[in-house]
């Protein structure tokens, strides 16, 4: 059980280190963030109530205060990867790497989480 916290505790401080280093940039890179959605086909509208969605998210997958909050959060952020994933091999950029990476920590976290602390 002790190997199993770890494994969740390291996954999920990598995914949240992650996902607000990704809306840290969405924020006071703008300009070159807005040329990279551009480029990928997204609008450049969403950039900031998608950092704010991932601050949010990482809040609620680290306070567990509701399991229903926290499930769409993963959920959220599974999409989110996933889309920027199939973005980047659309265009063929070689970027989506950074979001298979976050993909694979998204997942052990809720795997985890859910052994763990779903009991």
């Amino acid at each position: 059980m002790k190997i199993q916290k770890v494994i969740y505790w390291v996954a999920t401080g990598l995914l949240s280190a992650l996902v607000l280093m990704s809306a840290g940039m969405y924020v006071f890179n703008y300009e070159n963030i807005k040329v990279v959605f551009a480029n990928l086909g997204y609008p450049t509208y969403i950039i900031y109530p998608l950092a704010a969605a991932k601050v949010l998210a990482v809040v609620a997958i680290l306070t567990k205060k509701s399991a229903w909050l926290k499930e769409w959060a993963y959920a959220g952020l599974f999409f989110d990867f996933l889309l920027a994933v199939a973005a980047h091999v659309a265009i063929a950029d070689g970027e989506h790497y950074g979001a298979i990476v976050a993909l694979v920590l998204l997942t052990a976290s809720y795997y985890f989480d859910r052994k763990i602390f779903s009991s």
